[in-house]
């Protein structure tokens, strides 16, 4: 599926979240907080424009995705920047070594994922001691006004916008789906200690829309 809709991702994105999806990685960035020098894993990084803000800093970026097309057209669009490498991966089944990456990081991604739990496992496994997890993801708006408007947009409006942004529309079919069954913001800040991570805490954005999800490995 995301192979097909590569070409046109980041367009779409933009559209779907009516330009909310830039002031969101700037968030992402800001709270990954990558430095010069460090080693940092993006997953789920479809075509790499998140990796890219992280680069900016001069650390390196690992971009790993599982679809290959995603891949294909990260690797074309940032062939010019030496601290970008595209991997095709799995995120249940990280193929990097335990305390590899100062950070690591996935946003709107882990929703995707048939195990997060098994996900979260492998994130923490290649983090190294003092490493910090940042993760940014679809969540529950925690008024209900807001929240009712926003699945009425899911529902209602994004398929119209889907039809005419995307290469593929019907690839989309699932998105709204998968985020009204994600769990709410308390219950994944419990998966990310279940995995290990201390000092968790979440910070909602766009009143709750979107939520920041971050933790330190002991």
């Amino acid at each position: 599926m995301f192979d097909e809709v590569a070409a046109h991702y980041d367009r779409t994105n933009a559209l779907l979240s009516v330009g909310n999806a830039s002031l969101w990685r700037v968030a992402t960035t800001q709270a990954v907080n990558p430095q010069a020098g460090e080693r940092i894993l993006d997953i789920a990084a479809g075509t790499g424009t998140s990796s890219a803000a992280l680069a900016r800093s001069g650390a390196h970026v690992v971009a790993a995705d599982f679809s290959a097309g995603m891949i294909a057209v990260g690797t074309a669009r940032h062939a010019h920047n030496a601290n970008i490498d595209f991997v095709q991966a799995d995120a249940t089944a990280l193929p990097f070594k335990d305390n590899e990456f100062d950070a690591v990081t996935i946003s709107f991604g882990l929703r995707n994922v048939v195990e997060p739990k098994k996900a979260l496992d492998e994130f923490y496994r290649v983090t190294k001691p003092g490493g910090r997890v940042v993760i940014c993801e679809f969540s529950t708006p925690p008024l209900s006004l807001v929240r009712r408007s926003y699945f009425a947009y899911l529902n209602h409006v994004m398929p119209r916008v889907v039809r005419l942004a995307s290469s593929n529309a019907e690839a989309y079919d699932y998105l709204g789906e998968s985020i009204a069954a994600w769990p709410t913001q308390p219950v994944l800040s419990g998966w990310l200690r279940s995995a290990g991570y201390s000092a968790v805490a979440y910070r909602n954005l766009t009143l709750g829309i979107v939520a920041l999800h971050r933790g330190t490995k002991s």
